[in-house]
């Protein structure tokens, strides 16, 4: 995991709620980090949203459990199907940082 991570499950200092243990495989580096910010901080590139075509990658990793979750799989809970954990529901309003819509 790259980033600023302030915790073992995931959590950055840009978000680090209770609720906020996910991190994003980055499509155009394959790394994965907590944040779209922490991908701006570090990467040294742009970062490219995984198109709508590849919803079926493992993209989305629970920072409870580590269990990778598909993009599609993400998109369609509000918990991790492996562990339960939540998941924090602002994260969709950043969705489109990550996948491209359908």
């Amino acid at each position: 995991m790259l980033g600023a991570t302030v915790d073992d499950q995931t959590r950055c200092i840009h978000y680090r709620s209770q609720l906020d243990v996910i991190a994003i495989r980055f499509a155009c580096c394959r790394e994965y980090y907590p944040c779209h910010l922490c991908h701006a901080e570090s990467a040294g590139h742009e970062a490219r949203v995984w198109p709508a075509s590849e919803r079926d990658a493992l993209a989305v990793l629970c920072g409870v459990c580590q269990t990778e979750l598909s993009i599609a799989d993400y998109l369609g809970v509000d918990a991790c199907p492996s562990c339960a954990a939540p998941f924090n529901p602002g994260c969709s309003l950043h969705a489109y940082l990550y996948f491209a819509p359908d």
